[in-house]
């Protein structure tokens, strides 16, 4: 039997409208939060993922575990596979994973086995954050694969508030509902 969704509250968040002339960090990290701001629309956790080569978009994705009801369809993962697709290969050596929060346990695993050169997160999890939060699965010296990590350099705070004001506002429907 499967439980029934309520309405979550609109998205008070507006999307970035970032230049297309200067392909830098901030720009991809805004193609990221403006699909966190998708998750929400459809009711998932806003976290967004893109992830580029050479300058070029070859992924984009937010969560989609609720709508999807699969507990592995996070951002990085979801970006993860369309880039594989996109290349025709699972190595994405030469690519920069944008996410707006620090990837977990699973995520940050596929990011090291999918090769990628770079990760480059906005918020950090102390909680589940597998590479620098939590636990750190990068400074595993036994891999035969590191990634170079930027956390919490671009866009930190606006990916924050966007997912402190989606938890506040889940939690006060939960109690409005109760």
């Amino acid at each position: 039997m499967q439980a029934t969704r309520k309405p979550f509250p609109e998205c008070p968040f507006e999307k970035r409208f970032p230049s297309q002339l200067v392909r830098d960090d901030t720009f991809f990290m805004s193609l990221a939060y403006n699909q966190a701001i998708d998750a929400w629309r459809r009711g998932e956790v806003p976290i967004g993922a893109v992830i580029e080569r050479g300058g070029e978009v070859i992924a984009l994705a937010h969560n989609t575990v609720e709508t999807a009801h699969d507990p592995t369809a996070h951002a990085e993962v979801l970006a993860i596979t369309q880039a594989a697709a996109a290349l025709g290969d699972w190595r994405l050596e030469g690519c920069t994973l944008y996410v707006t929060k620090e990837p977990c346990p699973m995520c940050s695993g596929a990011v090291l086995m999918s090769r990628l050169a770079r990760v480059c997160y906005a918020v950090r999890d102390a909680k589940m954050g597998c590479l620098g939060g939590a636990t750190d699965l990068n400074a595993i010296a036994t891999l035969n694969h590191h990634l170079e990590i930027s956390a919490g350099e671009i866009l930190e705070a606006e990916c924050r508030t966007l997912l402190q004001t989606f938890f506040k506002l889940k939690r006060e429907s939960s109690a409005a509902g109760s």
